[in-house]
């Protein structure tokens, strides 16, 4: 069916709703006007070790967190269809968009029994019908780390050290591969699984989440935007 078709059925017995204000929209729109004003792109520029390029559609802040938080609690709604797409819109403007498939990070399988979702995934979705590119679901968490916001800079990277395994290299053997995870702290987990790809053979790893935390001058290192 029609995605287009699929959310005006939907939205006639459950309307769309802003996943920042819950103002009810029409069913192709991201969000309301006036919260899509507040949103603040992200234009800087963040690099990814071992990376070609990052990109983010959101300076991630107090205005987009609730739909981050729909999302990280189980609550979908309208906060992928919205941050996905926005996501994609951003990447339209770089050579992302020229990715052969894309990877959404992946939650441990007791993270996703909790959660319910992978949101990772759902974005990771709706960038790939918008811009065309398949979604391979080929990388797995295999091991359960501490969670990444109670670690230093330093700490997280090696709390994440062979955590991921590749199912299918296969997948990613010569390809241009596109990454993708709903918010970007310090940036440790997209570089380990840059590396994990590249291993598996990608050709080049472009990486991207819908927000990126500012940096605080205190610590050195992002605030937190928690996975």
């Amino acid at each position: 069916m029609d995605i287009s078709l699929k959310r005006r059925l939907l939205h006639l017995l459950y309307p769309t709703r802003c996943p920042v204000c819950g103002e009810v929209i029409r069913p192709k729109e991201h969000f309301c006007g006036r919260c899509r004003e507040e949103l603040r792109p992200f234009t800087g520029e963040f690099p990814i070790e071992g990376a070609e390029g990052f990109a983010a559609a959101f300076e991630y802040d107090e205005k987009v967190s609730p739909a981050v938080f729909l999302l990280k609690n189980g609550v979908c709604g309208n906060a992928a269809f919205a941050l996905g797409g926005a996501l994609a819109e951003r990447l339209r403007t770089t050579s992302a968009q020229n990715s052969h498939v894309i990877v959404p990070v992946p939650l441990h399988k007791e993270a996703l029994r909790e959660r319910g979702l992978d949101q990772s995934l759902l974005i990771a979705r709706e960038v790939g019908r918008i811009l065309g590119i398949p979604v391979a679901e080929a990388v797995e968490k295999t091991t359960e780390t501490l969670p990444q916001k109670t670690l230093s800079k330093a700490e997280r990277q090696v709390n994440l050290c062979g955590a991921f395994t590749v199912s299918r290299p296969e997948a990613f053997a010569g390809k241009r591969v596109l990454l993708v995870d709903d918010v970007c702290t310090t940036g440790s987990t997209l570089a380990e699984l840059t590396q994990v790809l590249k291993d598996a053979g990608a050709a080049a790893v472009y990486c991207c989440a819908c927000c990126k935390t500012p940096i605080t001058e205190d610590r050195g290192e992002n605030d937190d935007g928690t996975r």
